[in-house]
C-alpha cells in the first residue's frame, strides 16, 4: 500500500487506489480527502475506517492523529477497530438479545456474554461501495436480513468530508425494510500529539454531560441513569487525562448520557494536547458519547509509525445511540423503522491553542 501520510493531497477527494484484497477476494480501495488548509484524511473502503487524518499543530507542524496501520493487511487480522465504523449497533446489547415489536432476537455474544460492536462479522469487517460527490466520499453496504442475527435488511450510508474550517465531518443514512435497532459509530483512536506518541494522560479532555450509564465488571450497561456529581468521571470541567483515569471503573471510560439537542448538532466534548497545541472539539446530534481511554492496548500492537501502542497510547470519542436503546428507548431510542430513516452527524473540529 501506498504510504498514508500524503501532504501533497489535493483539496476533495482523490481517485480511488487499490489497496488489496480480502480473503473472500473483494479488492479494498483508498481515497485521500483534502481541504484548502492542508488537513489531510486517508479512508478505506474495508471497515470505512479512517486510515489515517493529518492535522497541523501550533507550529504549522502536520501528524497523524489516528493509531492505525500503514497497510491493509493488519486490518485484515484481529485489532480493536482501529478507526472503522462499527455497527449494526456499536457497543455492549446486554446478553446479545433485545425485543422489538413483542419478539425477542438472539445475536452472537462476541464479548463474553454480550453481543460487541455489530458481532463476530460486523459493519467494521465488510467492504462498503464508494462513490464520491460534490467532494464528499460516501460509502454504502446493504446489510441483509439476518446478518450476525438483526432482523430486516439496512441500508447504510457513511459519508466522510472535510471542510475548509478543519472539521472532519461525518454523517451516516440508515433505511430499512423491518423494524430493527441501528445505531452506528466511527470508533478511531485519536493520540493529538501524533500516532505512535506515548500516551493520551497529557491530554486535556471535557465531556459536556451530567450523567452516565454504569457498568459491570464485565463493562455491561446496567440500564440505569446516574449522576456524575462527585464522581471521578465528571469531566464537565477540564481535566488532564492523567489525573482522571486512575478513579475510572477498569480504567476504561463510559457511556455519557447527552442534553437533548432535538435534532441539533451541539458541542459536546474537547480534546486538548498542550505540546502540540492541538486541539479537537467534537459536535454531534447523537444521545450518547462512548468515551474510552485505550485500557486494553497492551504494546503488543506496532502501528503505522513503527512503534508500539501501548496502554492509554489512543482515546475513543464515539458518537452513538444507547446500545441497549432496543428495550431502554428511554436512554436512545435506536430502533429504525420502514419509512422512519435515521439520520446522525459526528464532526471532529480541530484547531490549535499557543503551544
Amino acid at each position: 500500500m501506498n504510504r498514508t501520510d500524503r501532504p501533497d493531497a489535493a483539496p476533495g477527494v482523490s481517485a480511488p487506489r487499490e489497496v488489496g484484497q480480502t480473503a473472500r477476494g473483494e479488492t479494498v480501495h483508498a481515497y485521500d480527502l483534502g481541504n484548502a488548509r492542508g488537513l489531510t484524511a486517508t479512508v478505506l473502503t474495508y471497515g470505512g475506517i479512517i486510515q489515517s487524518l493529518r492535522v497541523p499543530d501550533a507550529r504549522g507542524a502536520a501528524a497523524d492523529v489516528v493509531l492505525g496501520f500503514a497497510s491493509l493487511g493488519p486490518y485484515l487480522g484481529r485489532h480493536p477497530h482501529f478507526g472503522a465504523i462499527t455497527g449494526r449497533v456499536a457497543g455492549r446489547i446486554t446478553g446479545g438479545r433485545f425485543t422489538v415489536d413483542g419478539r425477542e432476537y438472539a445475536l452472537a455474544c462476541n464479548d463474553g456474554g454480550n453481543h460487541l460492536h455489530g458481532g463476530v462479522t460486523g459493519l467494521d469487517k465488510r467492504v462498503w461501495g464508494a462513490e464520491v460527490r460534490d467532494g464528499v466520499l460516501v460509502l454504502r453496504y446493504r446489510s441483509p436480513e439476518g446478518e450476525e442475527g438483526y432482523p430486516g435488511a439496512a441500508d447504510l450510508a457513511v459519508s466522510y468530508r472535510l471542510t475548509d474550517a478543519d472539521e472532519l465531518v461525518i454523517d451516516t443514512e440508515v433505511t430499512v425494510d423491518r423494524a430493527t435497532p441501528v445505531s452506528l459509530t466511527n470508533h478511531s483512536y485519536f493520540n493529538l500529539a501524533g500516532e505512535g506518541e506515548g500516551t493520551v494522560e497529557d491530554h486535556v479532555l471535557t465531556i459536556a454531560a451530567g450523567e452516565y450509564v454504569p457498568t459491570d465488571a464485565q463493562l455491561t450497561l446496567s440500564g440505569r441513569r446516574e449522576a456524575v456529581d462527585g464522581q471521578a468521571n465528571d469531566l464537565r470541567s477540564p481535566r488532564r487525562l492523567g489525573g482522571v483515569i486512575p478513579g475510572l471503573h477498569r480504567e476504561h471510560g463510559d457511556h455519557y448520557l447527552l442534553p437533548a439537542s432535538a435534532g441539533a448538532v451541539r458541542h459536546v466534548a474537547r480534546v486538548a494536547e498542550p505540546r502540540s497545541g492541538r486541539v479537537m472539539d467534537v459536535l454531534t446530534d447523537d444521545d450518547g458519547l462512548q468515551f474510552y481511554t485505550g485500557w486494553f492496548l497492551d504494546g503488543s500492537v506496532v502501528g503505522k509509525s513503527g512503534r508500539a501502542y501501548p496502554q492509554f497510547g489512543g482515546l475513543c470519542l464515539e458518537c452513538q445511540g444507547y446500545p441497549d436503546g432496543a428495550d431502554h428507548p428511554g436512554l436512545g431510542a435506536i430502533i429504525v423503522r420502514p419509512g422512519e430513516p435515521r439520520r446522525r452527524r459526528t464532526v471532529y473540529a480541530f484547531s490549535v491553542s499557543a503551544a
